[in-house]
């Protein structure tokens, strides 16, 4: 499995940004990917989850802020940001579920 997170970068509080992670070497369109961020300083934790025939399920964190889709013919998970806040600071992740492996993530940094 390999997993490339692209688009972070620095915004203002209020703010929006898109995420993108593209996977490979696993049928992507039947499996459940999930985004995950790791604050500064703090534990890995779990963001959106999106399953194959498009449930979605966020965190209590990010729910109404933050909008995870997927698109199965480009290999590839987006996450929709809005509304940031400086707590979403955090190197953003997206992984299959069942996978043990990690991309290098994508750096986010909410700041004015």
């Amino acid at each position: 499995d390999q997993f490339v997170e692209s688009g972070g970068g620095l915004v203002q509080p209020g703010g929006s940004l898109r995420l993108s992670c593209v996977g490979s070497g696993f049928p992507f369109s039947d499996e459940i990917m999930t985004w995950h961020r790791q604050p500064p300083g703090k534990a890995r934790e779990w963001v959106a989850t999106l399953w194959p025939g498009g449930a979605l399920m966020y965190s209590d964190s990010v729910r109404g802020r933050f909008t995870a889709s997927r698109d199965n013919a480009k290999n590839t998970v987006y996450l929709q940001m809005n509304m940031m806040k400086p707590e979403d600071t955090a190197v953003y992740y997206c992984q299959k579920v069942g996978s043990t492996t990690w991309g290098q993530g994508t750096q986010v940094t909410v700041s004015s």
